[in-house]
């Protein structure tokens, strides 16, 4: 009896739990039309390559700058490579490279923030002041400087996303860290003898993550203007990669032309920004203490 009545127990938490999300969600309708846009382009990178109706990177000259039509449905480039093949594929570029950059700055950052706002003293000052100067330069200038060092790659470009966004995610970590480090359950866990590293991931992380998931879900809109604006300027993937930003420079030529060309890849970055940017500000109204949970 008692080893059915625990799931029992946890099926009817977890149904009250989804019914209160819904609920939420149907009081802000944007967060609503940011999530979907956002699951679109998920399952479009999940799926994308094998729906495609042509390799990304397969020339056909015969059929250059074609417009949009039943055989091509966003038209061909330059190259005679579909348009629309290229824009599903680079769908999960973004999602790998933009999400995984995000993930590492959020790990990296997490650690940070919470050494610098549990630690104090010079683990603070230090940590922060090094933040400071990452962050006294722009993020595209900053990002430019690094690849022109280590040079553009694929790898090269993440390790530049983990670098740009790891001061912001520490900022946050450790304003909610110097808030609650005060609290009596801190309190408590020192005085049972607890780890400071206990403390920092058991005790003040679980507190830390709701701006924690909001700012990661920013930081994952700005990454992926960034690993735009990278291969626009040719610093980020190189040819023939379908990289959306890319996409867009190998269009200026030919836009006049075929316009058809730079307005798929600049219409699914600008989609999957707002998204994003709507499902953001969702994850904070819904995540914000004093919120009615139902």
């Amino acid at each position: 009896m008692a080893s059915r009545a625990i799931p029992a127990s946890l099926g009817l938490r977890a149904s009250r739990g989804w019914r209160v999300l819904y609920h939420r969600l149907r009081r802000a309708p944007a967060s609503l039309v940011g999530g979907s846009i956002v699951l679109f382009f998920l399952l479009t990178a999940l799926f994308g390559p094998y729906l495609a109706p042509y390799g990304p990177t397969d020339q056909n000259l015969a059929a250059m700058l074609q417009p949009p039509s039943l055989g091509h449905w966003f038209g061909t480039d330059l190259f005679g490579r579909d348009v629309f093949s290229r824009v599903l594929v680079g769908s999960r570029d973004i999602f790998v490279l933009c999400g995984s950059g995000t993930l590492g700055a959020v790990a990296v950052g997490v650690f940070v923030g919470l050494a610098a706002g549990y630690q104090g003293g010079l683990w603070d000052e230090g940590l922060m002041r090094l933040m400071d100067v990452l962050l006294a330069i722009p993020a595209l200038l900053l990002a430019m400087l690094l690849l022109a060092v280590v040079g553009p790659s694929y790898g090269n470009v993440l390790l530049v996303i983990v670098v740009l966004y790891i001061p912001m995610v520490s900022r946050v970590v450790r304003s909610v860290v110097l808030e609650l480090k005060t609290k009596d359950f801190v309190e408590a866990a020192r005085l049972r003898g607890e780890s400071s590293l206990y403390i920092m991931f058991a005790e003040l992380l679980p507190n830390a993550l709701p701006p924690l998931v909001v700012e990661a879900a920013a930081r994952f809109s700005y990454s992926i203007f960034l690993v735009a604006s990278l291969g626009f300027l040719g610093l980020g993937v190189q040819p023939p990669s379908p990289d959306w930003g890319l996409m867009v420079a190998e269009a200026r030529d030919s836009y006049a032309l075929a316009p058809w060309v730079l307005a798929a890849p600049a219409a699914a970055i600008s989609l999957l920004v707002v998204g994003v940017s709507l499902f953001s500000d969702g994850l904070r109204r819904l995540l914000r203490p004093g919120v009615a949970g139902g």
